[in-house]
């Protein structure tokens, strides 16, 4: 018997966190122990998951430290957990990168080090380069965050005004082998972007990271500007001699968990139509992509039939224009809402794998052929709301926020519409 429409979209996305969790995954990835040390470092959302994963599958010696944003620490015995903040980085954060930076050093060939990374890493993973501080790299990523810019963008810039990321930490720890386990959740599973590269060359630039800040009209702080201008040290580049021993292992992404919410729907006789694991764009204009999809099958049955659902990954952007209340998850929804204006047999879900969409307490929401109703009924416009980036506010009024809590994973955001007229 297939669910109530909210119910199964609520199934398809635990079914797409279930498949990117560590406990299930890590294991079969895991080197052999060295003849040294070993070392486990790592940062991110799921890194405190990983860590316990890494714990329960590992024999031989093992020591380390890894940094998860607050809330998202679970019990370990041997590898150490910082929490710190996201998505604007703190000095907890930055004590914790001094430490694994220096934990890394002075290793030799039979030494292996640990690395485990996942969505999150860049802003918990906080060491400023010369010259820069911890209140330069938190104005500059509050700036890049209201500007729209994405992830790889903003990533770029993170690399270059950073003691560590961009292959730089790697680059300490030679000449041990320093193995990557991650988890995706950038567009295109680009290992060089994932919590900006710490153990992966860089094929970015000074300059590159320059022209993306003036590309957004982005000029303070002062001293992050005079640091790219002067490039004085790049980041290591492929081919570089010091990440010859570095190497990466990608243990769960995006289309990983699309694919395991496919095969919920299609038990259920539900065609599922994965339209991409790495969509990228503002979040009120790819909404109004996916709503003219859902229209397409409604009027035409193309490029299916219903009944079905339309899965999507990825990471959308919002340039915050209002002062509201909501991430990137809730302003496609209302946006979305908007754009089907009541569309019958039309429900869906988005919602961040991690748990936590944006800043706030919730995964995601819920919006469906009476939402706007509902809203007009309590007093809400939506356009405006919509307007005010204040899609939280919104499904928290209708009392159709999912909250989860920590999933203890990231593959970044997921995204079902499911259509049975």
């Amino acid at each position: 018997m297939t669910p109530e429409p909210r119910a199964l979209l609520r199934q398809l996305f635990d079914a797409a966190v279930a498949s990117a969790l560590p406990d299930i995954s890590i294991q079969h990835f895991l080197p052999d122990p060295p003849k040294g040390r070993t070392i486990v470092i790592g940062c991110g959302k799921a890194a405190a998951a990983m860590a316990r994963a890494v714990e329960a599958h590992w024999h031989g010696q093992l020591e380390g430290l890894v940094v998860t944003r607050y809330g998202h620490r679970v019990p370990t015995q041997r590898i150490e957990v910082v929490e710190a903040a996201h998505p604007v980085p703190d000095a907890a954060g930055l004590d914790a990168a001094k430490r694994m930076l220096a934990m890394v050093q002075e290793l030799s060939q039979d030494d292996l080090v640990l690395f485990l990374v996942s969505g999150g890493g860049s802003a918990l993973l906080t060491l400023p380069a010369p010259g820069i501080t911890l209140e330069d790299k938190q104005q500059i990523n509050t700036a890049l965050l209201k500007s729209g810019a994405n992830i790889t963008e903003m990533n770029c810039v993170r690399k270059h005004i950073s003691a560590v990321k961009g292959g730089r930490l790697a680059a300490a720890a030679a000449p041990a082998r320093v193995v990557t386990l991650a988890i995706s959740d950038i567009p295109g599973d680009d290992p060089a972007v994932i919590a900006s590269g710490p153990t992966v060359a860089d094929p970015t630039t000074f300059a590159d990271a320059l022209a993306i800040l003036e590309k957004f009209g982005i000029q303070e702080p002062a001293s992050v500007i005079s640091h790219l201008r002067a490039a004085k040290e790049e980041t290591p580049k492929p081919g570089d001699s010091r990440l010859r021993n570095s190497e990466l292992q990608m243990i769960a992404a995006p289309q990983m968990s699309l694919q395991a919410a496919a095969d919920i729907a299609t038990g259920f006789g539900i065609t599922p139509l994965i339209l991409g694991d790495a969509i990228e764009g503002e979040s009120r204009e790819v909404a109004l992509v996916h709503a003219g999809i859902a229209r397409q099958v409604l009027r035409h049955g193309q490029p299916v039939n219903a009944p079905c659902v339309l899965l999507s990954g990825g990471e959308t952007t919002v340039t915050v224009r209002g002062s509201g209340r909501g991430g990137r998850n809730a302003e496609f929804l209302l946006a979305l809402g908007i754009a089907l204006d009541g569309a019958k047999g039309v429900w869906a879900f988005a919602g961040d794998t991690d748990g936590i969409d944006g800043t706030e307490n919730n995964a995601g929401a819920i919006v469906g052929p009476d939402s706007l109703q509902r809203g007009r009924a309590l007093g809400m416009d939506a356009k405006s709301m919509l307007a005010d980036n204040d899609g939280y506010s919104y499904f928290r009024s209708l009392e159709d926020l999912v909250i989860t809590g920590p999933t203890m994973t990231n593959v970044n955001d997921f995204r079902a519409i499911l259509i049975n007229p």
